[in-house]
């Protein structure tokens, strides 16, 4: 199993599990023209792909998906709610033509060569989802967009391989920053995005051993820098450079293989 991103970021989010024959899309907040790019660098096109997955429906997450899903011909795997956001009358997308599939949240799902976990997350979304992926022994996690660590989500993520983790913002540069308030407290809140202190909680409670990657993600350009990030990961026990990276919103990062 391998996984990769094609952007991690406020701008817009992609990232790429591969097993075997099997290529899942998490999420695609590109236009078409930019995700056929960075899959491009990859070597990859949206029509290797065998379906898209999504965590919820934020524009950042979906922008792109149903319009590759419609030209690609790609099923899209969501939740009930999710769909339900994006359907509703006067929404901006359009689902005629996709092939979608209702995941629920909990119960896994096969899709060639990875069996997939979707993990009900809070976050300030209709029914947002993150996933736990298990080819074999092996179990690679993404976890972004959440406000705070619930006990599930702890135990579901615990024991992964590879994990991608959100670090979303620094406590005082968000606090200092150019938000309007309602948006640092929606930021800050409980349904919106993990600091640097929580993820460093996480890391804390992850089998460290076992981590071979852990990718620092959905990192805020205007209330992050890489630094913060690594530094609160550090504090809770990984400051390995072979095991610790950070995704960046324009490039992601490349191939990381699960041993």
């Amino acid at each position: 199993m391998k996984l990769a991103s094609l952007g991690s970021g406020s701008k817009g989010n992609a990232t790429l599990i591969a097993s075997g024959t099997t290529l899942v899309l998490v999420d695609c907040g590109f236009t078409i023209k930019e995700t056929c790019a960075r899959m491009a660098r990859l070597g990859l096109s949206p029509a290797d792909l065998t379906a898209i997955l999504v965590t919820h429906e934020h524009g950042d997450h979906i922008r792109g998906v149903l319009p590759l899903a419609r030209r690609f011909r790609l099923p899209v795997h969501l939740s009930f709610g999710t769909l339900r956001a994006i359907s509703h009358a006067g929404s901006r997308h359009r689902v005629e033509g996709v092939e979608l599939a209702e995941l629920r949240p909990g119960r896994r799902l096969q899709l060639g060569d990875l069996d997939v976990l979707p993990v009900p997350v809070p976050h300030d979304a209709w029914e947002p989802v993150q996933f736990v992926f298990e080819q074999g022994r092996r179990r690679a996690g993404v976890l972004t967009d959440l406000g705070s660590l619930t006990a599930h989500v702890v135990e579901a993520y615990r024991d992964c391989d590879a994990l991608l983790l959100e670090c979303n913002h620094d406590l005082g540069m968000l606090a200092a920053g150019p938000y309007p308030l309602s948006l640092k407290r929606r930021v800050g809140g409980d349904r919106g995005h993990l600091n640097n202190l929580q993820a460093g909680n996480m890391v804390r409670q992850l089998t460290q051993p076992r981590l071979q990657h852990l990718v620092l993600s959905h990192l805020s350009e205007q209330n992050n820098t890489p630094d913060h990030a690594l530094a609160a990961v550090a504090e809770a026990g990984l400051d390995d450079p072979r095991r610790v990276r950070v995704a960046c919103q324009e490039g992601g990062f490349d191939w990381l293989e699960v041993q």
